[in-house]
């Protein structure tokens, strides 16, 4: 049996996790909530927040687990994408931890992380498969041959689908993160009562930019004839731009699935809690016959149990890190 102890600090969460032969024992997050009052994630105020939380954190995932301290046997963490002053504050802690105890560490990237995530807990994997990841700072398909072998095949070009969310509902009036709340409101609304155009980018790219542009004009001209018309239309106006949204990321995964002759597909990160984009998922795998893959809500968001069952594959081949490694921002997965 080996235990390993990983930390999750990529943006505004601390997370700490232990994981026993690819089993989560302990799964400790905790947000910050002042982000919310900001209107988004303000990277300093993330970073002092980690390094106050993060010792706390780690006595209360080992608590839970039943483990001590001299129990680990390596020691993961997130090294990128991210922020860079939270992913220096976790690297940094795991980096000092692992040389106190003398066990190896191991570096992961987020992006493979969230690609695995529904494997949690000693889930069968089935290669290759294509993962759709959609979050606050990611919208990417990524095709996954294997554990260590990912491809980016399609990304945004400007805005993650998580940030167009956010920003949508900023602009009508509702509090941060927006997502969640556009996604509620929603619910019995008319998804086809206002229409938004496509934002057309080659192959399996996407682009996010221009439908915000466009949903901040129209809500602005929509205002100018009539004051009340968010308060009244709230409902339909979540509804259709949610479906538009939505219906962006189907359709490239749709293409990238038809060209790559995929059968196994994975949604992953925050947005993967989206109802909508959950229940569209359903829908097309049953149409074409595809096995879908859906981590817990639970393992949608970023938390360190994805960074330690990732970690845990890494463990079996010895893929350890010394500590020179650098944390790094850029979104690759190489």
């Amino acid at each position: 049996m080996n235990t390993i102890l990983a930390v999750e600090t990529s943006c505004d969460d601390t997370s700490v996790s232990i994981i026993s032969d690819r089993l989560i024992e302990s799964n400790i997050i905790s947000s910050q909530i002042d982000h919310s009052k900001l209107g988004g994630v303000v990277p300093e105020i993330a970073s002092r927040a980690h390094q106050k939380n993060i010792i706390y954190i780690v006595e209360s995932a080992l608590s839970k687990s039943g483990k001590s301290i001299n129990d680990l046997d390596a020691i993961a963490y997130t090294n990128g994408p991210g922020l860079l002053g939270s992913l220096l504050v976790g690297s940094t802690f795991a980096k000092s931890l692992g040389y106190a105890l003398d066990v190896p560490l191991i570096s992961v990237n987020h992006l493979k992380a969230h690609a695995l995530s529904h494997t949690i807990n000693n889930i069968e994997i089935k290669y290759p498969f294509i993962s759709l990841l959609v979050s606050g700072g990611h919208t990417q398909i990524i095709l996954v041959s294997s554990y260590s072998d990912m491809k980016i095949i399609g990304e945004t070009r400007d805005d993650a689908v998580g940030e167009a969310f956010d920003k949508c509902a900023k602009i009508l009036g509702l509090d941060y993160p927006g997502g969640p709340i556009l996604d509620n409101l929603s619910e019995g609304g008319d998804s086809k009562k206002f229409p938004f155009p496509d934002t057309r980018v080659p192959d399996f790219d996407y682009s996010f930019s221009g439908i915000k542009t466009s949903f901040l004009y129209f809500i602005k001209s929509e205002l100018e004839k009539n004051s009340k018309f968010i308060e009244q239309n709230i409902n339909d106006i979540c509804a259709s731009i949610q479906s538009k949204l939505v219906s962006m990321l189907i359709n490239k995964l749709i293409l990238a699935v038809n060209k790559y002759d995929i059968k196994d597909i994975s949604l992953c990160g925050g947005v993967a809690a989206n109802s909508l984009l959950r229940s569209e998922m359903i829908k097309i795998s049953k149409n074409k016959g595809l096995h879908l893959h859906i981590p817990v809500p639970e393992y949608c968001t970023d938390n360190a149990a994805m960074i330690a069952n990732y970690a845990s594959f890494m463990f079996k081949e010895k893929e350890f890190s010394g500590l020179d490694t650098i944390p790094f921002s850029k979104n690759i997965i190489g």
